[in-house]
């Protein structure tokens, strides 16, 4: 039998993409050497490969480089995460010592004090305005195949939507985000997806002129990094699969 041509592209457990998620920190520790635009872009057209719902690529990427717009935003951190470190930061989650607890509090600490210094934010949305105008078209035959399924699995349909159609919009953008981070890693960059802004999110997406529709799923430091990259330190697969059932 003959054998397949080799691929230019190594394939399987030695491609390099294990070792670039291998390897893939969460960087909090950023200098303030400026990231060129070249690169930036590099990052959103990574991030536009990912799959979305439908295939509507209804993402969008807020690129943040301005120093006053940069301020605005550190500001909002400075106050979220200084309540987040100071009302959750004595949780030890399952696993971690205490060590690694300290290390990780540092970094909140110095990513809290520093992120006026960051030189590039990334803030990944969702526009459901398509989505919506296509609903509200198809509106009645939406209705009639809810119909069709019967009154209990219809209103247990109904009652489930509206975190369904929320959630849908995060399955449409954090794939993108990582593939984000992973481009970011690749090109050496420092990288996190972080979240505490959904706490004050009006704010956030006031200081940078998002409109209220739009929804936020993540703002990401992006920088060249103080420290090294990798490994990273994780549960062993086994311990969190569960074969066949829970």
């Amino acid at each position: 039998m003959a054998k397949p041509e080799r691929s230019p592209v190594a394939l399987g457990a030695d491609a390099p993409v294990f070792e670039i998620m291998r390897t893939m920190r969460a960087m909090r520790r950023l200098r303030p050497d400026p990231v060129p635009e070249d690169v930036l872009t590099q990052l959103i057209e990574a991030a536009t490969w990912a799959p979305s719902g439908g295939n509507a690529q209804s993402f969008r990427f807020v690129v943040v480089t301005d120093r006053a717009r940069i301020s605005k935003v550190a500001e909002l951190w400075r106050e979220i995460s200084t309540f987040y470190i100071e009302a959750f930061g004595g949780i030890r989650p399952p696993g971690t010592t205490a060590e690694m607890q300290e290390r990780l509090g540092a970094a909140l600490l110095y990513q809290r004090d520093h992120f006026h210094e960051t030189p590039a934010l990334i803030v990944a949305c969702y526009d459901p305005s398509e989505h919506a105008a296509a609903f509200r078209e198809q509106a009645r035959h939406i209705m009639a195949t809810l119909l069709r399924l019967g009154p209990r699995r219809a209103l247990t349909v109904l009652r489930n939507m509206p975190n369904a159609t929320r959630l849908g919009g995060a399955a449409s953008t954090y794939p993108a985000v990582q593939n984000l981070l992973l481009a970011a890693r690749t090109l050496g960059l420092g990288a996190t997806i972080t979240t505490w802004h959904l706490m004050l999110e009006s704010e956030f997406k006031a200081a940078l002129d998002i409109p209220k529709a739009v929804q936020t799923y993540a703002i990401i430091p992006v920088g060249w990094p103080r420290g090294k990259l990798g490994p990273t330190s994780r549960r062993p697969a086994a311990e969190v699969i569960h074969r066949d059932h829970w």
